[in-house]
């Protein structure tokens, strides 16, 4: 089971003011996130530029993704899908990232929750 860290909308603000500041841009608002523990993520923000004061990387490799839809308690359900789909692919996961199209606020108003699995396969 995933868990979003009690500060992650204050983290959210202050990498986007970063991008702003540069005057960047941020394709799809496509934030990938890594659960390196129950409490603790790596965010990764597609943006068009460099960041100054921010750490720059590329991610490259082989990956599948899919589309989930549903309330985030969903997620480990939705993570056994995912490890299956891959699995019949005849690939094994090899490192974990999602994508949480809304917040649960938008998600109520939009009355949607689209989430996305990106596994890194090779």
């Amino acid at each position: 089971m995933f868990y979003a860290p009690v500060n992650f909308g204050s983290v959210i603000r202050r990498i986007t003011k970063k991008v702003d500041d540069a005057k960047g841009q941020m394709p799809d608002w496509l934030c990938l996130s890594d659960h390196t523990s129950k409490w603790n993520m790596d965010l990764y923000l597609a943006v068009d530029r460099e960041i100054p004061g921010a750490e720059n990387i590329t991610l490259s490799g082989k990956y599948l993704s899919r589309v989930y839809e549903g309330d985030f308690k969903d997620t480990g359900k939705w993570c056994k899908d995912f490890e299956d789909y891959v699995k019949g692919k005849g690939q094994e996961v090899k490192k974990w990232y999602m994508w949480y199209t809304t917040c649960p606020k938008c998600a109520k108003v939009y009355g949607k929750n689209y989430v996305v699995i990106v596994g890194k396969i090779v």
